[in-house]
């Protein structure tokens, strides 16, 4: 397996929405696999394809504990088809915005409908640190992140911040 380069904001690719897949094949199993080592190499819990440069909707989400055996998801188009009222705020964070974190409120149960790893059509309903996990990653998909839901003058701030960390990599 492969380990890809992780986009980082304000990479353009970003802020584009995907598009749909049309078929679940041998190649799609290897990117989604790919993105699974990547995602777990990095460490996250949550990888988009634009994240890594490639504008389908794909997502791979493993929520899993360290110490518990490994658990992944595959998510070809998914599609939230229903939201919770309730709602919750928890930290996010995100590998296109290393370093950076804040509370995000989402609605603490979704409906998920996507194609699984094999090809078959899939429906889940999550909740939780899931449910939080498929509404980050699905946003990455329609060129959404995680700063978006701050303020402007916080939203700002961090891309600032990126903007400067990058420029002194640069010269580095």
């Amino acid at each position: 397996m492969t380990i890809l380069n992780i986009l980082k904001e304000p990479h353009p690719i970003l802020r584009k929405k995907s598009q749909l897949v049309h078929e679940v094949d041998n190649n799609l199993r290897k990117l989604m696999d790919n993105m699974l080592q990547t995602m777990y190499n990095a460490p996250g819990i949550g990888l988009a394809a634009p994240q890594v440069g490639i504008l389908q909707r794909v997502v791979v989400i493993d929520i899993s504990k360290d110490n518990e055996f490994k658990k992944p998801l595959f998510f070809v188009n998914p599609e939230i088809t229903w939201r919770s009222e309730e709602v919750e705020t928890r930290e996010e964070g995100c590998l296109s915005i290393p370093g950076y974190y804040a509370e995000v409120t989402r609605s603490i149960r979704c409906k998920v409908n996507y194609t699984d790893y094999n090809g078959s059509p899939q429906e889940l309903n999550a909740n939780g640190l899931l449910a939080t996990c498929i509404q980050h990653e699905v946003d990455h998909c329609n060129g959404v992140l995680f700063i978006d839901y701050l303020s402007k003058l916080k939203k700002d701030m961090i891309i600032k911040k990126l903007l400067k960390t990058k420029k002194e990599k640069k010269i580095l």
